[in-house]
């Protein structure tokens, strides 16, 4: 049985790994090859996306091998639809959250129970991996909405988020002592996938705001390890963000230097990216919320994750 700390582990190297080699995991190019492909999260076998740490886990060993289809399932899961994984095949590592309640006593004889989380693994294989599959697991892509209706529906995502999004100048930031994102307009970025990229990261530095997930990963001043943190949850929250209402997920140049702050703070704490993936699915899904008024819950995923 793989522990808890060999978990943390494994995934933080394997991150670290690739940031070593310039490649951010959260970046996974757009697949129209599958008729799924332009839901970038990967998918379970029913049709839900996972989320947090997961998302940056299979898009890895997508991208490591190959994988055009974004949907996974177990090995069970395929016996049961009476296919069978490939011999030779590599399985791939998910994890959730799972809890026990313990009753401790305190100095004065009081019971108090307590939950404690801890992290379990499972192994998934992706369709492409499994034989004797439904038709529908490896159907070809059907037509998507086209450029104008995609810019559209992400002006409408982020509108009805009721933010104060501002335009002028040349950079872009949100500003948390008056709660406003400010942003260069839109012509001064090369796409569409350019301006919203950075507006997904900025959006996501928006819901920290005490008045929201009120998020304080520990900055102080610029370029220190809560600054390194923070925008890590805000690059990996952009990457899920772009993801849910279409837009390509883009790399922007001014945040290469940020690589070197991410790497100090990932091999310091192997919970890092645990914890950074986990505020950036809280806060796509904050803003989601928002879209109908009603904040969704968290999954098992992300329990315990910060």
């Amino acid at each position: 049985m793989t522990t808890r700390n060999d978990l943390y582990t494994r995934v933080t190297n394997s991150i670290i790994a690739d940031l070593e080699q310039g490649i951010r995991p959260w970046l996974k190019p757009w697949n129209a090859e599958h008729a799924a492909g332009r839901i970038t999260r990967p998918l379970r076998v029913g049709g839900q996306p996972y989320k947090g740490i997961n998302v940056m886990m299979l898009w890895a060993s997508a991208m490591a091998q190959n994988f055009t289809a974004p949907i996974w399932m177990t090995f069970k899961q395929a016996m049961e639809l009476n296919a069978n994984v490939k011999k030779g095949s590599k399985g791939s590592l998910v994890v959730y959250a799972d809890r026990i309640t313990r009753t401790q006593t305190t100095h004065n004889g009081q019971e108090n129970e307590r939950d404690i989380y801890f992290m379990k693994g499972y192994t998934v294989f992706n369709v492409e991996q499994i034989e004797g599959l439904p038709a529908h697991f490896h159907a070809t892509a059907t037509p998507q909405l086209d450029t104008v209706q995609r810019i559209e529906a992400a002006d409408q995502f982020f509108a009805n988020t009721g933010a104060d999004i501002r335009h002028g100048g040349n950079e872009a930031y949100y500003a948390p002592a008056s709660d406003y994102v400010q942003m260069p307009s839109s012509m001064f970025f090369r796409d569409a996938e350019s301006y919203y990229s950075t507006l997904a990261h900025e959006m996501t530095h928006w819901t920290k705001h005490p008045a929201r997930l009120d998020r304080d990963l520990g900055r102080r001043k610029f370029g220190d390890e809560g600054y390194a943190r923070e925008e890590l949850v805000a690059e990996i929250g952009a990457a899920f963000l772009c993801c849910d209402i279409g837009i390509t997920p883009e790399l922007r140049d001014d945040h290469a230097a940020y690589l070197g702050h991410w790497l100090k703070v990932l091999k310091n704490d192997k919970r890092a990216i645990f914890q950074a993936a986990a505020h950036a699915q809280r806060a796509v899904d904050f803003q989601h919320g928002l879209q109908s008024g009603t904040a969704r819950t968290q999954d098992r995923e992300l329990v315990s994750q910060s």
